[in-house]
């Protein structure tokens, strides 16, 4: 059975070909094998928004910031997703919450 990393590869391999649906497929193993695979829950966001699946891509999105509450990175991401799926006062505070991380302050 491949690892999590490997379905990952493959992943990144189909949605370089342009075959988004099977890289979803891919991405889905890795995170029912490992629900901690924050890289994984990462990608299906950003993967389930390009196809117009805005709760999907939210959800993995707001799982990356659970999983990495410390990481400015992840806030950014989510402030991403939110705007790209038109929930601005979301991705405002998202955003906020980012710059938060970035200089120290808790929340």
């Amino acid at each position: 059975m491949p690892t999590p990393n490997q379905l990952y590869d493959e992943a990144v391999n189909l949605r370089d070909q342009g075959d988004k649906p099977g890289a979803i497929a891919k991405l889905e193993e890795a995170v029912a094998a490992d629900p901690r695979f924050a890289i994984g829950h990462g990608m299906l966001a950003r993967l389930y928004v390009d196809l117009g699946e805005s709760e999907k891509a939210i959800a993995h999105a707001q799982k990356v910031v659970e999983l990495e509450p410390e990481d400015a990175f992840s806030y950014t991401a989510l402030s991403v997703i939110y705007v790209r799926c038109g929930r601005i006062a979301e991705a405002e505070h998202a955003k906020a919450m980012s710059w938060n991380k970035q200089h120290g302050i808790e929340d």
